[in-house]
C-alpha cells in the first residue's frame, strides 16, 4: 500500500478552545503568550493520536498583527516559543517532524487585500529565518490568491532556507476548482510547476470543496494532499478588519468517522499527505490514523 504522512489537526482553534481567556484578534498567539504550556500539550496530544507532523503555532505571528497592539518587538520571541513547544513535544514523543507554519500576511480568507509581493517577500523570509534550523519543513497555509502565493514563493527563495516548502491553497467553499480569489486552481498549478515546492495541498476549506479540487493537484507531478476545516461557512463578520473566531461556528455533522471517510477518499485518489485544519481535532486525527493502518497504509 501507500506511505502517507499524517499531519496534525487544528492548532489555533484547539488552543482557543483550551485557553482560559476570551477570543481576541491575536487568536492563538494570545493563548500562547498567556499559557505557552498549552501549545506543547496540543502537539503532544496529536503525536499521541498518530500524527507524524507538529505544525508550529506561528500561523498568525506576523508583524502587522502585532503592530496593532504594540507588540511588534515580540515577533522573534513568539516564533521561538512556538518552535520550542513543538520541538519539546516531538522530542518527548521520540519521533516526528516540525512544520514551520506561515499564515496569510494580512488576513485569512481575504484575497481582496492583495499583499504587496515585495513586502510579503521580506516578511516571509524574516519569519522563515527566525524559525531557523529546528523546523524540518516550511508549511505555507491557506493561500487564497495567486498574489499571496507569489509572495510565499519569493519569500521562501529569499530566505535561502534549505528546508522543503509545502504550500497549502484554500479553495472556494462553493467551487473547489477555484481559489478563494476566484482564480482557477489550474492556474495555480502552472505556478507550482514554475516554483516546484516539495508538496502542494488544499487546506482550510470545506472537505467537500477540497474533494472537488483535489484531482487538479494530481497533475502537478509532486506529492499532494489536503487538510480541511470543520467550519459551517466563512461568515461576513469574520471578513471584517481584526475579527475574532467568535464570528465562526463549527459543523456538528463532521464527526471523526465522517471526516475520515473523506480523507480515505483523498488517499484513494493519490493523496499522500493528509490531516486536519480548524475544528478538526485529536479525535479526528486518531480515527484517520486507525483507518490508514487498517487499510494497510504506512504512516510516515
Amino acid at each position: 500500500m501507500t506511505e502517507v504522512t499524517l499531519l496534525d489537526g487544528s492548532i489555533g482553534q484547539e488552543l482557543v478552545k483550551r485557553g482560559s481567556g476570551a477570543a481576541t484578534p491575536l487568536w492563538s498567539t494570545k493563548v500562547m503568550m498567556d499559557e505557552p504550556e498549552l501549545v506543547g500539550a496540543v502537539h503532544a496530544d496529536y503525536f499521541g493520536c498518530g500524527a507524524t507532523i507538529a505544525t508550529t503555532n506561528t500561523y498568525a505571528v506576523h508583524r502587522n498583527r502585532l503592530e496593532r497592539v504594540d507588540l511588534e518587538d515580540q515577533l522573534a520571541p513568539l516564533l521561538h516559543t512556538a518552535v520550542d513547544q513543538a520541538v519539546a513535544a516531538r522530542d518527548a514523543h521520540g519521533s516526528g517532524r516540525i512544520a514551520g507554519a506561515l499564515g496569510p500576511l494580512l488576513a485569512t480568507y481575504r484575497p481582496d487585500l492583495k499583499p504587496d509581493v515585495a513586502l510579503a517577500t521580506e516578511r516571509f523570509a524574516e519569519i522563515i529565518n527566525l524559525m531557523g534550523d529546528r523546523i524540518d519543513l516550511v508549511l505555507a497555509e491557506t493561500v487564497s490568491s495567486l498574489q499571496e502565493a507569489e509572495g510565499i514563493f519569493q519569500g521562501y527563495q529569499a530566505s535561502g532556507s534549505g528546508k522543503p516548502l509545502w504550500v497549502g491553497f484554500s479553495v472556494d467553499d462553493d467551487d473547489g476548482t477555484k481559489l478563494r480569489s476566484g482564480e482557477p486552481l489550474d492556474v495555480a498549478v502552472a505556478m507550482i510547476a514554475h516554483y516546484r515546492p516539495a508538496a502542494v495541498l488544499l487546506n482550510c476549506s470545506l472537505p467537500e470543496a477540497i474533494s472537488n479540487g483535489l484531482p487538479i493537484l494530481s497533475d502537478c507531478g509532486i506529492p499532494f494532499g489536503a487538510f480541511a476545516n470543520g467550519f459551517t461557512k466563512i461568515s461576513d463578520d469574520f471578513k471584517k478588519d481584526a475579527p475574532t473566531v467568535d464570528a465562526l461556528s463549527a459543523r456538528t455533522d463532521l464527526t471523526p468517522a465522517r471526516y475520515a471517510d473523506q480523507v480515505m477518499e483523498w488517499v484513494g485518489a493519490g493523496a499522500t499527505i493528509v490531516g486536519g485544519c480548524c475544528e478538526v481535532g485529536p479525535d479526528h486525527i486518531s480515527e484517520i490514523a486507525r483507518r490508514l493502518t487498517d487499510a494497510g497504509h504506512t504512516i510516515v
